[in-house]
This record gives structure tokens, C-alpha cells and sequence, in this order.
């Protein structure tokens, strides 16, 4: 299936081809939208779909709605459910993806989050691999640094601001590399990818930069330190990286749940380790696998079942 048959909008389940918007909608003209996007994933042995950390990805999104002072009417139960009807109905036998979107739906004129009509949608797609995770992918450091908190908090996904990524991959992809690292906007530290975060291995440590350095804070991100704690009894290091730590690091891996975990083989030309992916990125990378689709009992709490 190319395309999803139905989709959550005005409060119901409806045919996709219903599901459409005014030119005039605010969230159009002016990015005063924010949005989740959060995985299915189909595992083949026992034929079940499952849905990973949903009620965690709602919780943010319910969390960061207020950022754009944005009132979502339904509670983290009934958008689980919702998202789940929706994926019963779509009955896929593959990876999916969900994504739920916030919005100011009124037709006024003029960049401002009150004073206007509000809704929300959902609908589902088939996804596959965003990057290639069988093997490493070559970085840059991006010329466009991350817009800070205080001008559009990265930490919301907000639709307006994944123009700052879009500059940052077009770039990276019309150089010649897969994907892009970007610096905060002092230019003095690391922040994340074009669209997910980023970890470091140097001397045995997992290091991976803090919240305040203008990243998103990443379900998978936590995830990943979550099971390098339990499986690796690795502490992550949540710190400032340095632009040139990059190049002498041992490993390096994007993740999120688009990127889900990719390892990096070169940072501006440089090889990261051998150029391969490394022996900590692939054990996690492993796990992370294993416990999306519930082949780990003590992560089945991650796990919706569709």
C-alpha cells in the first residue's frame, strides 16, 4: 500500500481523500502547528503490530502543545486509542508511522497563536528506513546553526521551525553527504541532526549533548539511555561536545525515531573509528530492534499492541 485509506480529522474517522484544509489555514500561512511522529513496527514472527512508547510521544506533545498555546481537547488515553483504531483500519503488514498534528485551523490573517480556531489530526503511512542503518552514513557540519530557545524552541516540534532543518539536510545532501550535524546557535557546541539526536563514544563513555543545547527531547534519546543503563551498565553523559571531539571520537550514532540508530562513518571528511559502525552502536542498535517489537518482556511496557 502506497497510501493510507482514512485519517482523524474534525473528530473522526474519515477517508483520507476527505481529510483536507484551506489554503487560508493559519497553520499553512504561518507554521503555528506542532506534531509527533511515533513508530509501528510489524513483527513478522508473530504477525502483530505494535506501537512503541506511544502514551510517551502523546505526554510530549500534550507537554509542548502549550508552547504554541495550543489546546488539545482529547486526553493521552483517547489519542492512543484513536491512533489505534486508525492503524486496525489501515491493517498493515509492515512498518508504519504515525503523525499526529496540532494546528491553528482558523483562516485569520496574521502570525499570532491566540484568537483563532484549533484542531487536530492523524494519520498513518507506511515507513521503512529513513537512513540506511546497515551501514555507516557521512556527515558535515552544517554552515546553519540551530535556532535557539528563545527564538523557536527546538525542544517543541514545531512545523514553522523544520525549515532550520530543511536547510541544514539540503545542504548536507547538495555537498555530497547523507546527513547533517548542526552546532547551537552560538556556534560553540553540538547540538543534534537535521531531525534526531546524536550520541558520542569516546573511552568507554556514551556521551550524548544536554536538553539546554537546543535539541528536541528525543523518545528515542531516551530510550537509547535507557538501554545502554540496563544492558550495558553504561551511565550516559549528558554534556556539551566540542565541534572537533567529533572527529576523534571512537564511535558516533544519530538517533530518533525516524533515524531510529545510525551510525556515523565520517564527520567532514574525517573517519569516525575505522569508518565502520562501531561495536557499542551495533549492540545498541540490536537491543533498540529487539524491543520495538516486543521481543525483550522487560520493555513490553513500550509496546502497544495494535
Amino acid at each position: 500500500m502506497d497510501n493510507p485509506g482514512f485519517a482523524f480529522f474534525e473528530g473522526k474517522i474519515i477517508p483520507i481523500e476527505q481529510a483536507r484544509v484551506d489554503i487560508r489555514t493559519n497553520a499553512l500561512q504561518y507554521g503555528t502547528g506542532i506534531f509527533e511522529g511515533i513508530r509501528c513496527y510489524w513483527n513478522e514472527k508473530n504477525k502483530t503490530n505494535y506501537v512503541f512508547r506511544m502514551e510517551d510521544h502523546y505526554r510530549r506533545f500534550i507537554l509542548n502543545s502549550r508552547i504554541m498555546m495550543i489546546d488539545i481537547k482529547y486526553s493521552i488515553e483517547e489519542l492512543c486509542d484513536i491512533t489505534v483504531e486508525l492503524l486496525k483500519k489501515e491493517g498493515y503488514e509492515e512498518d508504519s508511522y504515525v503523525r499526529p498534528f496540532a494546528y491553528n485551523s482558523g483562516l485569520n490573517i496574521g502570525p499570532k497563536l491566540i484568537g483563532n480556531k484549533q484542531d487536530l489530526f492523524i494519520y498513518t503511512i507506511p515507513l521503512g528506513e529513513y537512513l540506511d542503518i546497515s551501514k555507516t552514513i557521512s556527515v558535515c557540519i552544517s554552515s546553519w546553526d540551530r535556532i535557539p530557545d528563545n527564538s523557536i524552541p527546538p525542544r517543541a516540534k514545531i512545523s514553522g521551525s523544520y525549515v532550520n532543518a530543511a536547510f541544514q539536510k539540503t545542504e548536507a545532501l547538495l555537498n555530497g553527504y547523507d546527513e547533517a550535524l548542526v552546532l547551537t546557535a552560538n556556534g560553540k557546541h553540538v547540538s543534534e541532526g537535521s531531525a534526531m539526536n546524536v550520541f558520542m563514544v569516546k573511552n568507554g563513555n556514551l556521551i550524548t549533548p544536554p536538553v539546554t543545547d537546543e535539541i528536541l527531547e528525543g523518545i528515542t534519546r531516551d530510550t537509547v539511555i535507557k538501554l545502554a543503563k540496563d544492558n550495558e551498565n553504561i551511565d550516559v553523559q549528558e554534556r556539551s561536545i566540542d565541534r572537533t571531539e567529533l572527529y576523534i571520537a571512537d564511535e558516533l550514532f544519530f538517533c530518533g525515531t525516524g533515524a531510529q540508530i545510525s551510525p556515523i562513518g565520517s564527520v567532514d571528511k574525517r573517519p569516525v573509528g575505522n569508518g565502520e559502525m562501531g561495536p557499542l552502536t551495533k549492540k545498541l542498535q540490536e537491543l533498540y530492534f529487539r524491543a520495538v517489537k516486543n521481543e525483550i518482556s522487560k520493555y513490553s511496557g513500550w509496546c502497544r499492541k495494535v
